[in-house]
């Protein structure tokens, strides 16, 4: 093959999306040509092969859950199995890939390395340090910076200030305005009807990478409300169904390979932006900026600058690389200094108080009432589709458990909070209820809902209406509920039973275990916690 064949080659594949995965499964499998697989090998397809891989993979897992739900032959369910697994491997191997070759290209791109006395003081005392730095961003008009990356901001402002004479298309503008909701709604429209040319634009591109994951995330939803729809047909009816879950599993790897290639854009525009940030004319005014800072910090700490001079001169007169700048030494030195601190102190001047060890773990619950009904909640959720189960278990021996839909680990917990808090409200008239939960997220949520006396509080953790309906419910009674948490997986009896009902849940709903052996697996895990009682029945 000649360089200008190999060439075409590359550019078909760039720019055709089938023929690029047809190449890439062929090269997996063992059955690509060596001219394709050296095109394959072009820095250029990197990206693009990652994007493949991530709508092969969601497609192997699909056709995986078709043959379970279809009872396809062992032998078919097997060789599928092998191939998504083989898919799987392949998609983590051009992702490693992607990574290497990015960090390939950045090497040369490396910015001006600042004062080793510049970099010791703002890692030793990053709170002064960003206080100084800020005075100086906010006195020469520039947005606030970070102690950890000052860059991060400027470049954005520098970025915005060079791309400010372009106008933008009236659809970019569009996407730019609207709300989340409808900017998600756009994302699946991108994926189930038309590709949007638009998002890739730098002004979206942004806003495009921060949605895809929930836009995916409603792709999951859909594919577990077909789930559940075969699940509650007869195996011989299930053809129509099975049908669906296909579609379902179709739009779910477009928006799979669409987030990828959001976030493989979004890397692209952040490189630009460094490099636009480490070239003149900006590069000189942000190290004008960081120097002012430090003269600043001179000014306003003179011990502390002090102890940084004596320090860095005394390190130089040694150090081997004092001729490059010393450029990897300021994190060490560092260290020192910040050993040599006393401890950081609270506003009333004492020292902080440290957490509970494991041990104290059941003091959370000393200042209850007597008639408190305790519980803990826990959740699990699958790889596949938005199916999750939750389970709980109460100290007066109830126990529940069933299955929703959530985006997340933190809403499937949510929801398990909320539907055992519901259940023993409804059986437990008057009585306090307390819920513990292993999810700091989920407590989180709750609790500032319950507070607050509103649920859209919650709403940035909670995503589907099965779980805001759920908390919409529980908010009514929120002057008998709290929520506390707990740590997971330290043998607390209750919380291992509520685990263990939560992954019961999760296996029954997605069909992975029969009704007969459900049953007994519930009775087992009721025997290890020595319950007595029936469980409650579940509120969702």
């Amino acid at each position: 093959m000649t360089i200008t064949e190999r060439t075409e080659l590359i550019r078909r594949f760039a720019d055709d999306f089938t023929a690029l995965q047809e190449a890439v499964l062929a090269r997996m499998n063992g059955t690509c040509d060596p001219e394709i697989t050296a095109a394959l090998a072009h820095a250029s397809l990197a990206g693009p092969i990652t994007l493949a891989l991530a709508h092969a993979d969601v497609l192997a897992r699909g056709a995986v859950r078709r043959a379970e739900l279809s009872a396809q032959p062992a032998e078919r369910l097997r060789r599928l199995r092998a191939h998504a697994r083989r898919v799987r491997q392949a998609r983590s191997q051009a992702e490693a890939h992607y990574k290497e070759q990015r960090a390939r290209r950045l090497t040369g791109r490396s910015r001006p390395v600042d004062t080793l006395e510049l970099r010791v003081a703002r890692t030793a005392f990053p709170a002064a340090f960003a206080e100084v730095l800020r005075q100086e961003l906010r006195d020469r008009g520039m947005p606030d910076g970070t102690p950890q990356a000052p860059e991060s901001d400027l470049a954005r402002w520098a970025w915005d200030r060079r791309a400010a004479h372009d106008e933008l298309p009236a659809a970019v503008r569009e996407l730019r305005d609207c709300h989340d909701d409808a900017f998600v709604q756009a994302l699946l429209r991108d994926a189930r009807e038309e590709e949007n040319p638009y998002l890739p634009h730098d002004a979206v591109v942004e806003r495009w990478h921060r949605h895809a994951r929930t836009a995916l995330a409603w792709g999951r939803y859909a594919i577990g409300r077909a789930e559940r729809e075969v699940l509650a047909c007869p195996l011989p009816g299930r053809r129509a169904r099975l049908d669906a879950l296909d579609d379902a599993y179709q739009d779910t790897a477009v928006l799979a390979a669409r987030a990828r290639e959001a976030l493989i854009r979004v890397t692209d525009l952040h490189d630009r932006m460094r490099a636009c940030v480490t070239t003149e004319p900006f590069a000189e005014l942000i190290a004008q900026c960081r120097a002012a800072a430090l003269a600043r910090f001179a000014d306003a700490e003179p011990e502390l600058w002090h102890s940084v001079r004596e320090l860095t001169e005394g390190h130089r007169a040694d150090c081997p690389e004092r001729g490059d700048g010393c450029p990897r030494c300021h994190r060490t030195l560092a260290t020192v200094l910040a050993d040599g601190r006393p401890a950081d102190t609270g506003e009333d001047g004492e020292q902080p108080t440290t957490a509970p060890a494991d041990g104290d773990r059941y003091a959370v619950l000393a200042d209850l009432p007597d008639t408190a009904v305790v519980a803990v909640a826990d959740a699990a959720v699958g790889d596949e589709s938005a199916l999750c189960g939750y389970g709980w278990a109460a100290e007066d021996g109830t126990t529940g458990h069933g299955d929703s839909l959530a985006s997340s680990s933190g809403e499937a917990e949510v929801i398990g909070i909320c539907a055992a808090a519901l259940s023993l409200l409804e059986h437990h008239e008057a009585a306090p209820v307390v819920l513990l939960c292993d999810s700091v997220q989920a407590v989180d949520a709750v609790d500032t809902a319950l507070r607050s006396a509103d649920p859209t509080a919650a709403h940035r953790t909670l995503l589907f209406p099965e779980s805001r309906q759920l908390l919409d419910r529980l908010v009514l009674h929120r002057h008998r509920v709290q929520v506390r948490w707990l740590k997971g997986h330290i043998g607390h009896d209750l919380n291992e039973s509520a685990d263990a009902f939560a992954r019961l849940a999760l296996r029954r709903s997605s069909g992975r275990i029969s009704s007969s052996a459900a049953r007994k697996e519930e009775a087992r895990i009721l025997r290890s916690l020595g319950a007595g009682a029936d469980p409650l029945p579940t509120a969702a």
